[in-house]
């Protein structure tokens, strides 16, 4: 390559740095509101106001496209023509798609168990403990948020980056389909119990029966989640 053609594509580079700024800013936006679906603020259904956004977060409007556009890829957001941009309801289909994505990451993780330091398991038991204190407090959208955190705890302990950033969309889309089902606390009560016990069993060193509860556990979160979506159509 000579040194006219390395200037040639470093100049083009240059010339769109401004998209990339523009590119940065709204990841860190959508950033922003994936967190704000995990804690549970932002509702399915609820549309997204550009203005009010924008001026809430000081960005441009085509910033904000750009943060809609790349949660939208995410199944997030769903652009309605000349309606505007509103959080997705995510379907039945949705569900069996993202439990069998959770099955082989979050099973996969948890066998790494005997091999982790002692703040990786400490996580695990911490999300744990921040659900029974919110369900001491009946604070249920709370331990939904706890339960949030047990989840991306465990799949921590795979060690992977990547891992930790693809469960973090799972369960952002998996938080919307939790509030479609309306009583929180019908919905999480069991399933804290049920994480209280995959933290025995492996504090316990029972690894194979704490990845076959895990199992159990999103076979009926599967089916829990399928019947009420179903139920409410």
């Amino acid at each position: 390559m000579t040194t006219a053609q390395a200037d040639g594509w470093l100049n083009a580079l240059a010339k769109d740095r401004g998209d990339l700024d523009r590119s940065s800013t709204a990841e860190r936006v959508a950033d922003k509101l994936r967190a704000s679906v995990l804690d549970g603020d932002i509702k399915p259904g609820q549309q997204l106001n550009e203005k009010a956004l924008g001026e809430a977060l000081r960005v441009s409007r085509n910033t904000l496209r750009e943060a809609f556009r790349l949660l939208t890829h995410e199944r997030l957001l769903v652009h309605e023509y000349s309606k505007g941009v509103f959080v997705r309801r995510p379907d039945v289909p949705d569900i069996v798609d993202l439990y069998a994505a959770r099955r082989v990451i979050e099973c996969g993780a948890v066998r790494r168990w005997p091999h982790v330091d002692e703040d990786a398991r400490r996580a695990v038991r911490d999300a744990v403990a921040l659900g029974l204190a919110c369900r001491e407090r009946d604070d249920w959208t709370g331990v939904g948020t706890a339960n949030v955190k047990f989840h991306q705890a465990l799949t921590a302990l795979a060690g992977s980056a990547r891992l930790d950033e693809e469960v973090k969309r799972l369960l952002a889309e998996l938080r919307l389909a939790f509030h479609v089902m309306g009583d929180h606390e019908e919905f999480y009560r069991d399933y804290l119990t049920l994480n209280q016990s995959i933290v025995d069993r492996l504090d316990a060193g029972e690894v194979r029966q704490a990845e076959e509860a895990l199992l159990t556990y999103f076979d009926r979160a599967e089916q829990h989640l399928i019947t009420g979506l179903r139920a409410e159509r």
